[in-house]
């Protein structure tokens, strides 16, 4: 069975991640702050773990190292949280009145956490010239969205995709960043239950996970390489449908 590790998965897409590639037939390794307390399937070995924290960091690939290491999604991300502070909702507000915590939570705890798992994933991956590692990324990377810290966040993240797809293709091992569309996380169904969200078009939090495990078996993966792939539009040339059978129409830039 293939090995994969994810981080972030407490909740939200990473969790839906691990569970989807536990469906498909993955040994999975799931981390997270809140892990233990995680709704996950008992075949996931959950390991508790800050990913701004390097020596969490280096604990939690000491768990799996025995075991191998196939697939690193790197999923974890604090960016969406504290979004309302005394009231007010900081998350949008200009650069200049932004919380330094929220680059912390989007810079550290998110870009700088896929870098230190990604440079643990290739000393696995690389000596067996094989291996595949996503990063979770967002539209932000290339129009505005939300805030500058996010557009930055996002921007290196693909930034971080391509140029490490370029260093290990000689080895075989393939980096791609990967937009989800708007997901049914818990946080996406409150809102849509105050009316702010219309969920006509969302996807289930497994669903990124299933496409991850077509593009893990796709013959094209190392052609893809380096690139910011759309989820649903991937979801659509793999022929791979959500929960419910439904396939999510893919966003564009345009339309985000």
């Amino acid at each position: 069975m293939p090995i994969a590790l994810v981080t972030g998965a407490s909740r939200g897409v990473g969790r839906g991640i691990a569970i989807a590639l536990t469906e498909m037939g993955f040994t999975v390794f799931a981390t997270g702050r809140t892990i233990e307390t995680a709704d996950l399937p008992s075949a996931i070995t959950r390991i508790c773990c800050d990913h701004s924290k390097d020596d969490d960091t280096a604990r939690a690939f000491d768990a799996v190292t025995e075991s191998g290491l196939d697939l690193l999604v790197n999923c974890a991300w604090g960016g969406y949280e504290r979004m309302i502070e005394e009231g007010q909702f900081t998350w949008s507000v200009p650069f200049w009145q932004q919380p330094l915590h929220r680059w912390h939570s989007m810079m550290d705890a998110g870009v700088r956490a896929a870098f230190i798992a990604s440079q643990y994933a290739a000393r696995i991956m690389v000596p067996k010239c094989n291996g595949f590692i996503v990063n979770i990324s967002f539209w932000p990377a290339q129009k505005y969205i939300g805030n500058v810290i996010y557009g930055v966040a996002k921007a290196a993240t693909d930034k971080l995709t391509h140029d490490m797809a370029h260093e290990l293709k000689a080895h075989r091992i393939s980096v791609v960043s990967l937009y989800p569309g708007l997901v049914r996380t818990e946080a996406v169904i409150a809102a849509a239950q105050q009316g702010w969200i219309n969920l006509s078009n969302s996807e289930s939090p497994e669903f990124i996970g299933f496409v991850i495990a077509a593009l893990a078996n796709d013959a094209k993966l190392l052609e893809r390489s380096g690139k910011p792939l759309v989820a649903a539009q991937v979801a659509l040339e793999l022929g791979i449908t959500d929960v419910d059978g439904r396939r999510p129409v893919p966003l564009t830039l345009d339309k985000v």
